[in-house]
C-alpha cells in the first residue's frame, strides 16, 4: 500500500476571490466592505468594476482577509495600513492626489 495521501479538499485550481470597498474621503469613517465573493460571484464583482471603470487592485492576502468580512462591515484597524495602500493606488490610477 502507498504512503501517498491526497487532499480532496482542493481538487482543481483555486477559486477566484474578490472584494469591493467603498470609501468617502470627506467622511471620517474607515472604508466599508460592500461585496465579497468567490468563484462566479467574484467574477461578477470584477466584471461590474470593469464596466464602471473602477480600478482593480490584486492582493491575494488582502482579499482573503476581506472575504472574511460581511457586506456593510467597516475595515478593521488591523487592515488600515494595507487598505491605505490600495486607496493610494486608486487615487494615482485616477490621476488624483491622495487626500491627507
Amino acid at each position: 500500500m502507498s504512503d501517498r495521501r491526497v487532499d480532496l479538499r482542493r481538487s482543481g485550481p483555486p477559486r477566484t476571490a474578490a472584494a469591493a470597498l467603498r470609501y468617502d474621503p470627506l467622511r471620517s469613517a474607515p472604508p466599508e466592505v460592500v461585496a465579497t465573493g468567490r468563484g462566479r460571484v467574484a467574477e461578477e464583482i470584477v466584471k461590474a468594476a470593469r464596466e464602471h471603470d473602477i480600478p482593480l487592485y490584486e492582493d491575494g492576502a488582502l482579499v482573503e482577509a476581506l472575504a472574511r468580512l460581511d457586506a456593510g462591515e467597516l475595515i478593521p484597524r488591523e487592515l488600515f495600513a494595507v487598505v491605505a495602500e490600495v486607496l493610494v493606488f486608486v487615487y494615482r490610477t485616477d490621476g488624483k492626489e491622495a487626500p491627507r
